[in-house]
């Protein structure tokens, strides 16, 4: 793995946010949900996420997660994700996805 200088990794803009919206999205290649997350003073941003083998819709609403928003808007069928939703692969390819371990504010920033 190529190493980046700390300027690099301060470039990218890791926040949390609350899912607040789940849907279905059939239409994806992979399985997959159309996600809404609430980033506080960044509004509401839409994103989808390879993670319906571990979460079910209802569990995921209310759940923080770590996103990247500045990687620019990404097409995916005629969905247009506006951030990225992160997580880890299990042993077993599953998407786990990353989270703070307590409650923090809405858009708070990854330091």
């Amino acid at each position: 793995m190529e190493e980046i200088t700390w300027q690099h990794f301060q470039q990218t803009d890791i926040r949390v946010g609350t899912i607040v919206e789940v849907q279905e999205f059939p239409e994806a290649r992979k399985p997959a949900y159309k996600l809404v997350v609430d980033l506080g003073p960044l509004g509401l941003k839409k994103s989808s996420a390879q993670v319906t083998k571990l979460y079910s819709k209802e569990e995921l609403v209310g759940k923080q997660v770590l996103c990247v928003v500045n990687l620019g808007k990404k097409q995916v069928g005629k969905f247009m994700s506006e951030v990225l939703v992160t997580g880890f692969e299990d042993e077993e390819k599953n998407i786990v996805l990353a989270q703070p371990a307590t409650k923090v504010p809405n858009g708070s920033k990854l330091i």
